[in-house]
């Protein structure tokens, strides 16, 4: 079974319907306890980081994912749910904490000329980390699709999987050990998003 974090405000639905399209068994949770059992977490985003992490705050799944990722279970986070493993993010003045599991803050994409705000639509990564089990199957140059303003600086760059160009190089996915996390939307990325998920379905099996 693999745990879908629901606080309220995550793009769920589309989640949920890709991971089942990949063979996954399901369980919506917005509760700590539904994920001593789950073999995996997938915690989805769409929102803004402060009102994330608050849900999850309200729902006492903070230290519930903390708990989880300790112990070594598969976990995949998207877009926010990428950007609430650090440690803070300069979105709207947040004053809300991250979840710390990596070292780093979420930034904004620079104002340049042509560049539009938020990134929306497809572009490439590039596989910094080609042995990441994410990517198995999947080519360097793939495009996958983003919607989203801000997106983490890693102070760690060994943990940088992938990388991708929107004025300029960002870290586009992470993985470090069990924890895995793309500031694309694999659920909308088609073919390559399908795979990617049923990869990770495969971790956890």
């Amino acid at each position: 079974m693999i745990a879908l974090l629901d606080y309220g405000s995550g793009n769920i639905r589309s989640v949920e319907k890709a991971l089942r399209m990949v063979g996954a068994e399901v369980r919506l949770i917005t509760r700590p306890e539904g994920m001593k059992d789950a073999r995996a977490i997938v915690l989805p985003g769409v929102g803004a980081f402060d009102d994330c992490l608050s849900a999850m705050r309200r729902q006492d799944l903070i230290a519930g994912v903390a708990g989880f990722i300790a112990s070594g279970r598969p976990f995949l986070g998207i877009c926010v749910g990428y950007q609430a493993l650090f440690e803070r993010s300069e979105e709207f003045n947040s004053c809300a904490a991250g979840l710390k599991i990596f070292p780093g803050k979420v930034v904004r994409f620079a104002d340049q000329a042509g560049l539009k705000v938020p990134q929306i639509g497809w572009n490439r990564i590039d596989i910094v980390q080609p042995q990441c089990p994410l990517y198995r199957g999947i080519q360097s140059g793939s495009h996958v699709y983003f919607v989203h303003s801000f997106f983490p600086k890693p102070a760690d760059s060994s943990i940088v999987a992938t990388t991708t160009d929107y004025g300029a190089p960002f870290a586009s996915s992470v993985w470090k050990d069990n924890v895995y996390a793309t500031q694309f939307h694999p659920e909308k990325s088609q073919q390559i998003g399908l795979r990617l998920l049923r990869n990770f379905v495969e971790l956890a099996r």
